[in-house]
């Protein structure tokens, strides 16, 4: 009796058929959340009623004043780290003066939003997928369509535009105080003077810099919070799928602001 070796190398059908299916799961996912998007954005004429402006104003203080203390934290150490490891080099060739154009640009450009983002989408994205994946599993969403409630101007546009504000504002907030911490880096390890740090930083950091930063910011808003609220929408099978559903929140949108992010350097940074 002859026997055949079996194909090692061989992947199985069922591997492409997953495949398929998870990238056709992707695409549903993505045009679902962009409905969401654009049907929230639809209700902003609606922002100026007595009890969404209390909402937004709600949002508002959770999104900016009670970010603020991790916010302060990370700016400052990401404006040291960056001089730290930029200053350590250019020590070798003696061009440690320029350290503060260094920080500065990385900041405006890429790391004051960047690590905005990433802050809000673990706070205050993860906060707004468990609120609304319990009101989903709980039929506290089912129950507003019953009343001809929309959940996306109940629920969704408060958010969205909270989010939509407060990103660039918090992503400035955090290009100072990262550019502050690399002179305290700067004065106290690399004998650089606060006025020669400054001057090199501000002579070659341009407005370009500063509105793509804030471009990047305001986009990091809405993916955090569509992705978010259609996580806490999709969310099903009691507190694990409220655990699930944040923990994909966050996943998601992390991936998403460093993909975005990188898209949106290529298109201005050519």
């Amino acid at each position: 009796m002859i026997t055949r070796e079996p194909h090692i190398f061989a992947p199985p059908a069922n591997v492409f058929a997953a495949l398929g299916r998870a990238v056709i799961t992707a695409c549903q996912a993505t045009g679902r959340g962009m409905m969401m998007l654009l049907g929230s954005l639809a209700q902003t004429p609606h922002l100026f009623s007595r009890r969404n402006r209390s909402d937004v104003m709600e949002q508002l203080y959770i999104v900016g004043i009670k970010s603020l203390a991790v916010v302060t934290v990370v700016a400052v150490f990401t404006g040291m780290i960056l001089a730290l490891q930029v200053g350590i080099e250019l020590r070798r060739y003696g061009q440690e003066n320029n350290i503060g154009m260094l920080v500065c640009i990385a900041m405006l450009r890429e790391m004051g939003p960047f690590m905005t983002g990433l802050v809000i989408a673990a706070s205050v994205g993860s906060a707004v997928a468990a609120q609304m994946g319990t009101m989903t599993v709980s039929e506290e969403i089912a129950a507003l369509d019953v009343m001809s409630i929309d959940p996306l101007r109940y629920l969704m546009m408060p958010r969205l535009v909270a989010l939509a504000v407060m990103m660039p504002l918090l992503s400035v907030y955090t290009d100072l105080l990262g550019i502050l911490g690399g002179a305290l880096v700067g004065a106290t390890q690399l004998n650089i003077s606060f006025e020669a740090y400054f001057d090199n930083a501000f002579r070659y950091a341009v407005n370009k810099d500063l509105y793509v930063g804030l471009f990047k910011a305001f986009l990091f808003g809405l993916i955090i919070v569509t992705v978010a609220c259609y996580q806490g929408f999709s969310a099903t099978e009691g507190a694990v799928g409220v655990g699930r559903a944040t923990r994909r929140s966050v996943i998601v949108s992390f991936l998403l602001i460093l993909i975005v992010g990188y898209f949106v350097t290529r298109m201005f940074y050519r």
